[in-house]
């Protein structure tokens, strides 16, 4: 235990992080009337869309993959002159007037790192109280330490951060980076590159190779479905949610869905990639219109996986080696939180096992926002989050009825966040939900306070 005398704030909750998630949940504790500090370690607030801050992963080129009617926040409307698909200076933008807008900026306490989180030997009516060690950062000088006693915590640090190396035999002489390094396309230029991981990231920076680069390939474990990010001129997303509103049987849409990627893109096999070997909406949506185009011309050289690095050159698992001067693994992040043990966080099979990826099913006082990866955009499905979060901790002090309907439902655990979807068995799909039935499922929760 932490010897310090804490600093008493059992009046308020802790928000960890400024960021899409952090000021979601700020903006709804603030409606709510819920007392709360927010810590943020940067100096502004945008989190990972904070491009070229120290913690940010985004490369240059980033823009949104989700369209903005199904990306931003539920009562903040993006800019009708944004573009469909925003660029990440574009978001940081957006965050930083919602924080404007909804008066957040006094109530974040910035360049303050939380180091630490464990519970308190004391306890308040919502369970144990939480101490959390922090780092002030003050500019020019050193960190100064010091320990808060919060009523509850609020975790909204995200999970795009903590970079996951695969593990190949061997060893590689040339530049590796994770693509939470890359950030512009200077390094690949004239080289001969390797981009490891078939998701979204691994797609845009092959692509970004193949226009600079002497030579891409693109290593991948599977097949995939790669979806437009346009049908028929409208947003690719926006003409699935029409689908979804409609109420069609999940088999009714996949062929339905299936026939306009077809009719779009056409099969990804016609063009040397592997067969899909899942349905589609059984594994997170690749969305990229470039990627078949620059196989199509030659540009981007699909490979298999990877068996053995080899010095300067790369061993696939089809036999065949390339020399590479250049390998950017897009394997994804680990679900990390290092400030709090996993026992605190009911860790189960690689993840917290929480309600609706949001609530302990036994402490009222600790939730995470932000911890889903859905198949559409983000931002709105964590308003929602947070709406029932604040909520839900004003209830405990008023109305006490709906506080405990809700906390006989947030201990039922195991869930079901993908409306009958079976997802592929992979560590990539350990927080996905399925966002139309997710987003209802939120809304009819807040509609019981």
């Amino acid at each position: 235990m932490i010897a310090e005398t804490p600093l008493d704030r059992t009046s308020k909750y802790c928000v960890v992080g400024a960021g899409s998630s952090g000021l979601a949940v700020a903006k709804w504790l603030a409606a709510c009337g819920v007392e709360f500090e927010c810590l943020e370690r940067e100096d502004d607030v945008g989190g990972n869309w904070c491009y070229g801050k120290p913690h940010s992963s985004i490369y240059r080129s980033t823009h949104l993959i989700s369209s903005k009617p199904l990306t931003e926040y539920v009562d903040f409307p993006m800019p009708a002159e944004y573009p469909d698909y925003p660029s990440h200076a574009q978001v940081w933008e957006y965050f930083r007037g919602y924080a404007r807008h909804f008066a957040l900026y006094p109530r974040i306490e910035f360049r303050t790192s939380v180091e630490r989180i464990e519970p308190a030997t004391d306890a308040g009516p919502q369970g144990p109280y939480w101490d959390v060690t922090i780092e002030r950062l003050a500019a020019g000088a050193g960190p100064r330490r010091e320990v808060r006693r919060y009523r509850g915590v609020m975790i909204a640090n995200g999970h795009n951060w903590d970079p996951k190396w695969p593990e190949f035999p061997g060893s590689f002489e040339g530049l590796s980076l994770h693509s939470a390094e890359y950030k512009t396309p200077d390094v690949l230029r004239g080289r001969r590159v390797l981009v490891v991981g078939g998701g979204n990231s691994g797609c845009d920076i092959a692509v970004e190779a193949a226009q600079n680069a002497e030579r891409t390939f693109h290593s991948v474990r599977r097949g995939y479905h790669y979806l437009p990010k346009y049908i028929r001129g409208k947003p690719a997303d926006q003409a699935g949610e029409r689908l979804l509103r409609w109420r069609l049987p999940l088999a009714l849409r996949r062929a339905i869905a299936g026939a306009a990627i077809r009719w779009t893109l056409g099969p990804p096999e016609r063009f040397g990639l592997p067969k899909p070997d899942h349905l589609l909406f059984e594994s997170h949506p690749i969305i990229n219109s470039q990627m078949l185009y620059y196989v199509g011309h030659g540009q981007i050289s699909p490979k298999p996986d990877v068996a053995e690095l080899c010095g300067d050159r790369v061993r696939f698992v089809d036999g065949t080696t390339e020399a590479i001067d250049v390998i950017v693994y897009a394997t994804g992040f680990k679900i990390s939180f290092p400030f709090i043990d996993r026992e605190h966080l009911n860790w189960r099979g690689g993840r917290p096992e929480l309600f609706l990826n949001v609530f302990h099913p036994q402490h009222d006082n600790l939730a995470v926002a932000g911890l889903i990866q859905p198949d559409s955009g983000q931002f709105g499905l964590v308003d929602r989050q947070a709406e029932l979060i604040a909520r839900f901790l004003a209830a405990l002090d008023g109305d006490r009825a709906s506080a405990e309907r809700f906390r006989r439902k947030k201990a039922r655990l195991p869930d079901d966040l993908g409306r009958g979807i079976r997802y592929l068995n992979s560590s990539r799909h350990l927080l996905e939900v399925e966002h139309f039935s997710y987003r209802r499922r939120l809304e009819k929760l807040i509609a019981s306070f």
